[in-house]
């Protein structure tokens, strides 16, 4: 056991007594997510806050911080594997630095629909978990993303007009995917997007419509490129040692929270994809299908980084993508 598995083992069962030792009262929970108040994750988070009240009879009283506000993006893991916070929710391939198995969602052109991402999650969760239990945390729920997409302020055909833009990456892949196309990579959170588009900082980005949206990129930027590289997913965590102080009958009771909010998250995200691209088009950007040229490059590209991702990650890796081919 490292030192840092040691404070955190020490820190959670100090939560997790402090805790059983109020159990006459209620449980406050601060939840932090990443992204704005408005965003259907976000949203997501508070109704699956109110289930939790709901089932615990009030035991459990969970307050949702979205847009980094209780800690940054970048911060939320670690202060939930630290116990500062209880819960909380990252966008899971975030970590992929840390731990090349959590970027199985972020393996371009794999699973290009809502059906194989799920298929996908559902080959790789055991895995998943057991890598984030290792690392004090326990996933509650995820929630798929709509599928990413390019964001540009011009009209592109081909890797040709790709060369020197700054690039907004949120992880390793999407690095991987900024340098393979001659752009620059620049690690922004989401709150921090609009800035950095103000600002120059960034010219252009991969996601989904909801990020253009929430952002209103159209300030900014005038084209949008149907890809669906992947489906990236959120996952809700919570402290490992605080998850096992609760009762059985209280845990249980979260995860049938959990459970029915994943599902409804799910659904949500697929009801909006083509939604967010309809106000996309509304403010002005132009929004179609990526050219066969630009789209023969970025899957030539994906079939190398499903590549590196295997040599990465290892034997799980390959095992995840056997079960997941096999189904």
């Amino acid at each position: 056991m490292d030192a840092f598995t040691k404070t955190l083992s020490t820190t959670a069962t100090a939560v997790a007594l402090a805790i059983a030792g109020s159990a006459a009262t209620a449980e406050k929970w601060d939840m932090p997510m990443a992204y704005a108040a408005t965003n259907f994750h976000s949203e997501m988070g508070v109704v699956f806050a109110d289930k939790v009240r709901d089932y615990t009879g009030g035991e459990i009283d969970i307050t949702v911080h979205p847009g980094g506000s209780l800690f940054k993006g970048g911060e939320i893991k670690r202060a939930v594997q630290t116990g500062q916070a209880p819960i909380g929710e990252r966008f899971m391939s975030a970590h992929a630095n840390e731990a090349p198995l959590l970027g199985w969602d972020n393996v371009p052109f794999v699973a290009a629909s809502y059906d194989t991402n799920e298929k996908l999650w559902q080959a790789a969760k055991d895995k998943v978990n057991a890598q984030l239990a290792d690392q004090n945390l326990v996933t509650l729920y995820t929630c798929p993303w709509p599928g990413q997409g390019f964001y540009f302020d011009k009209e592109v055909k081909s890797v040709d007009d790709t060369q020197g833009v700054k690039f907004r990456s949120y992880n390793t892949a999407t690095a991987t995917f900024a340098e393979e196309l001659g752009m620059i990579p620049v690690q922004v959170e989401a709150a921090e997007l609009s800035q950095a588009l103000a600002t120059g900082v960034a010219e252009a980005f991969i996601s989904s419509g909801s990020t253009g949206y929430d952002r209103k990129v159209w300030e900014h930027l005038s084209h949008y490129y149907k890809v669906n590289a992947w489906h990236p997913r959120n996952y809700v965590m919570v402290n490992k040692g605080i998850w096992d102080g609760l009762s059985a009958e209280t845990q249980a009771a979260v995860q049938k929270a959990a459970d029915e909010t994943g599902a409804a998250c799910a659904a949500k995200s697929a009801e909006l994809a083509n939604w967010y691209f309809e106000q996309l088009e509304a403010n002005g950007m132009t929004v179609e299908d990526a050219s066969p040229e630009f789209l023969a490059e970025l899957e030539r590209i994906g079939a190398k980084m499903k590549d590196d991702w295997v040599a990465a990650a290892g034997d799980d890796a390959k095992a995840i993508l056997d079960a997941y081919e096999a189904n």
